[in-house]
């Protein structure tokens, strides 16, 4: 079912992938050609069961506010995160601070820019929040890589003895 032309709004749950692969190029054009996309918002990685990835979420509308048209704003929330015994979450804080900087349409240096759709379709429609969010880290990208690496070769290693567990189990019958 297609969002209502007045009212229509959603809120999509996305690999942080989609916003800047190859594959996904064609729905990003369309999305911001139309200027359904309000925000994009980049959260922490391990905020899933089973899932260390990042996430985003897009918030499309169809019919913006007049002051947001031909804009998105982008939140860069991906260090607004908890993580304790082996769980990561989002605090209260972390949320307020993100829906805040939503609903008020606000650039915070480091944490969220206002982004025009020209701009946005110079850049092929990519909506990677790093495009736009500035600040931070220089070495962040090598740190999350390593830490994606590290990651990988955990999720291996347990995929293994799960593996090895189930033959057992399925030799034994």
């Amino acid at each position: 079912k297609s969002m209502d032309p007045i009212t229509g709004r959603c809120a999509i749950l996305f690999p942080h992938g989609v916003l800047f692969r190859k594959e996904e190029t064609e729905m990003r054009i369309k999305l911001v050609e139309s200027d359904l996309v309000e925000c994009v918002i980049g959260i922490g990685k391990n905020l899933f069961y089973n899932s260390p990835m990042e996430a985003c979420i897009v918030i499309c509308r169809t019919k913006k506010d007049k002051d947001r048209r031909g804009k998105v704003l982008f939140i860069d929330a991906k260090h607004e995160v908890t993580r304790k015994n082996a769980q990561s979450y989002l605090e209260n804080d972390h949320i307020h601070k993100i829906a805040k900087t939503y609903t008020s349409f606000d650039e915070i240096e480091g944490f969220s820019a206002i982004v025009d759709i020209d701009t946005i379709k110079k850049n092929h429609s990519k909506l990677s929040i790093a495009l736009y969010v500035r600040g931070g880290n220089d070495n962040e990208e090598i740190l999350d890589c390593e830490e994606a690496i590290d990651s990988w070769l955990n999720s291996s290693v347990n995929m293994h003895k799960a593996f090895e567990i189930l033959n057992i189990l399925i030799e034994g019958r």
